[in-house]
């Protein structure tokens, strides 16, 4: 079993940057791919960030690329992602998730385990 928790969602100012962690219960070596997720309002979750199995590929979405840093500490197992240049668009929740099953790593049915979420906020 996996447990996640995410930290580092707070109200933001537009141009700002925020770094959230998301703390793995396991070694995060064990796990094939790692990824983060943002749902905002009620529609699905959207793909932001994958980091697979020691780093070997790190992919973002479109939204992501440029402005997004997906990394992870082995020593601490945490997955980060560091937000910059964030836009009101960007408000949501922020998911972490971990798969240990191939797939797509970004379609949220493949990812085994979730975290709770950290709320991210950006002001206009």
């Amino acid at each position: 079993q996996v447990h996640l928790v995410e930290s580092g969602g707070r109200l933001v100012q537009a141009g700002g940057s925020l770094r959230l962690s998301c703390a793995v219960s396991q070694r995060t070596g064990d796990i094939p791919d790692m990824a983060w997720f943002r749902q905002i309002g009620g529609k699905e979750r959207e793909f932001v960030a994958a980091h697979t199995r020691n780093g070997n590929s790190i992919i973002y979405s479109d939204s992501a690329r440029d402005r997004f840093t997906i990394s992870k500490d082995y020593a601490n197992d945490t997955l980060y992602l560091q937000m910059d240049n964030l836009k009101p668009e960007d408000t949501a929740i922020y998911y972490c998730a971990a798969k240990e099953r191939s797939g797509s790593w970004s379609m949220p049915k493949y990812y085994d385990y979730w975290g709770q979420g950290t709320q991210v906020t950006v002001s206009s």
